[in-house]
Order: structure tokens, then sequence, then C-alpha cells
């Protein structure tokens, strides 16, 4: 298979502090998305949002929703190579959703947590087309880490950049310690080899 429309490379992580804890556990979610210009060369931009009382999950789900809905505000349809360390976004997306759609959004024993989330996820990114990559967390890898470190300090602080702002990759990056600035970085998407998820149903159609 090969991209069918402009590549876009996505590294999106999410950050609450507290998870599970009593009390609130504000949190955060983090991107840096990666477009090929014409000359070849890559432009970087962040994204980074926050709630003051929510979970791991909930700022998963809403780092796929607030980075396409940055990346779609000019009607372009996209080829997405979407990086995350969560497994509830890559299995969700390529295994979990479809059953659920298809029983009313629904699982086989009751109900789907963060429903609406996931709705509002799924449709999101129905006008693309996305490739759903997972990635370890924690363990140097640059693009990664910035994501992280852009979804910890949108949760600590409690702001958001309200959409995409020109990316501190750079100056970050140079910044760390011998760990991560070794790390090569993931290169840009090569259109020949994208593989996109097979494509859902229509979120509104699947609702009871």
């Amino acid at each position: 298979m090969s991209a069918r429309y402009p590549l876009v490379a996505v590294y999106a992580d999410e950050s609450c502090l507290g998870n599970g804890k009593s009390g609130a556990t504000p949190g955060g979610l983090g991107a840096l998305i990666e477009f090929r210009k014409a000359d070849g060369s890559v432009s970087r931009f962040d994204l980074w949002a926050s709630e003051p009382d929510t979970t791991n999950n909930r700022m998963a789900l809403r780092s796929v929703i607030d980075s396409y809905a940055a990346m779609s505000r000019k009607g372009n349809r996209l080829s997405v190579q979407f990086t995350t360390d969560s497994r509830y976004i890559v299995d969700g997306m390529t295994s979990w959703v479809k059953g659920w759609m298809a029983r009313g959004w629904r699982r086989k024993d009751g109900a789907v947590e963060n429903v609406e989330l996931w709705q509002e996820a799924v449709a999101s990114i129905a006008l693309h087309e996305s490739q759903w990559c997972w990635v370890k967390g924690h363990a140097g890898h640059p693009q990664n880490e910035y994501a992280n470190h852009l979804a910890t300090r949108a949760a600590a602080e409690q702001n958001a950049s309200e959409g995409l702002v020109p990316s501190q990759f750079e100056e970050w990056l140079a910044a760390q310690g011998p760990k991560t600035r070794s790390q090569a970085l993931s290169p840009f998407p090569v259109a020949e080899r994208f593989v996109p998820a097979p494509p859902l149903p229509s979120s509104s159609a699947a609702r009871p």
C-alpha cells in the first residue's frame, strides 16, 4: 500500500499527575507534529492542552482528537503516521473500536469506558488515513520523549497551545542528556511504506 494524501508524522503522549489517586488529578497531552516541505526539509509544530481532573486514558484520546483537529483546520485530507506509547490508543484504533461500533458502541460485557471521547476520536480521523504505531515509553526515543515533556508540562501548568505553534524540539533536544541525544530520530515516513489501518464505519451511523 501507499499513502494517498500528504504525509504527516505525529508523536503524541499524555500525562496525568496522580492518576488513580484520590482527589483532583490534573492531566495534559502533548504532540510533536512533523510536515515535509516542498524542498524536502521537515518543519515541526507543537501542540499541548490540559484538563484539571482527568485520567491518562482520557488524555490519550484527547491527544488524537486535538491533533487531528489542529491538522484539519484547512480541510486537507492527510496520511497520518500517529506514534504513541499508549496501547490503549493503538489497540483501540486497530482492534477494539470496530467491534464496539458493530455492537452500537458497546463491549461484549457492558459499556465502553470514555465512549464519548472514542466517538469523537473516530469522527476526528474520518477524513484521513492513519497508520497507528506504538513506541515504548520513557526509553529515550527523542520525539516521544519530547511529546511527554509537552504533556507533563501542560499537566503541571494547566495551559494549552491553542493550536499548532512553532516547535521548540531542537532546543529541547540540545539540552537533554546523552541517553536521549544519542538516540536516532525516527525518520519522516515514506509514502511507499505507509500502511494505513482499514477505514472505520461512520461514527454517527454506529451510535445506538
